[in-house]
């Protein structure tokens, strides 16, 4: 049965899936393609152009833990105020991202992936989602990573696309039409154990963000654990660290591991796999 693995989107909480592909590394486990959405479409680029090897994860994880907000979401006066006067059409542009892609992403074309890599972008004029499966790598990551008003969207053919989060941003149904039997799902999770809402506007908005796509998984799940083996990993419950947050990459790394690696251990049984935290929303009293 070929296996698959599908990255999902989440802002910084990204960090989480390097522990889980170190748990999945440990257990020999490689996978015959990737499918990904936004950070999920990053993390997904940098391990398709590599071994599936645990030196792989780490390497990442090495990565992850120098990150800081402002490499990614560089703040900008002028952006955002021609952004809010309704002269551009993002708040942020995508430059800090595309030097980070640039700079680790070793092919030039999705077709080139040692590993195959499909990422899902939204069409902003049709609502439709794409899979990009071939074509310039960097601006299909960067586009299945546009979050709406905070990137520009990328131009493709004669699309301009947008986060596949906004549609798809855990795409099981797409590795069971690529026909995977044995899908690993790696989900970044929300922050469920907030002490207060995010402070700023990025924050807030992507918090929203992973909350809906949260809702949308547990949906999709039910649905669709009986067309392949689904194998979920737990994203850490309870969090507090928002999806804006790029601090607590070690933390995060950490946990994923561990708890990824218990839950391969109890799923090893076979059949499908999803762990309570992705049967139903959790929230948490932080007061």
């Amino acid at each position: 049965m070929p296996i698959g693995l599908v990255l999902s989107g989440g802002g910084s909480l990204g960090a989480i899936q390097v522990g889980m592909l170190q748990a999945l590394y440990e257990y020999r486990v490689a996978p015959d393609f990737i499918v990904a959405t936004s950070v999920g479409a990053v993390n997904g680029a940098f391990i398709a152009s590599r071994p599936p090897t645990v030196a792989t994860a780490d390497a990442l994880g090495e990565i992850w833990r120098k990150i800081h907000r402002g490499d990614v979401f560089p703040p900008s006066v002028v952006s955002g105020l021609l952004g809010f006067l309704g002269l551009r059409n993002s708040l942020l542009q995508s430059t800090g991202l595309r030097r980070l892609l640039e700079r680790h992403i070793e092919f030039e074309r999705l077709e080139d992936a040692a590993i195959p890599l499909h990422v899902i972008g939204v069409d902003i004029k049709t609502g439709y989602e794409r899979r990009l499966s071939a074509g310039d790598a960097i601006e299909a990551v960067l586009a299945s990573a546009a979050i709406p008003a905070v990137f520009p969207p990328v131009r493709w053919d004669d699309m301009e696309l947008i986060d596949g989060g906004v549609a798809n941003n855990t795409p099981i149904s797409h590795a069971i039409e690529l026909g995977a039997g044995e899908i690993y799902v790696l989900p970044t999770g929300y922050a469920c154990h907030l002490h207060a809402a995010p402070p700023t506007a990025l924050g807030m908005g992507l918090h929203a963000l992973t909350i809906l796509i949260q809702q949308r998984l547990i949906v999709e799940i039910r649905a669709l654990q009986d067309s392949a083996r689904l194998v979920v990993f737990p994203p850490p419950c309870p969090l507090d660290v928002p999806p804006a947050d790029f601090s607590h990459a070690s933390e995060l790394i950490e946990h994923a591991r561990r708890d990824a690696l218990a839950f391969l251990a109890a799923a090893s049984g076979g059949g499908s796999a999803v762990p309570p935290v992705m049967r139903s929303m959790h929230a948490h009293n932080a007061a």
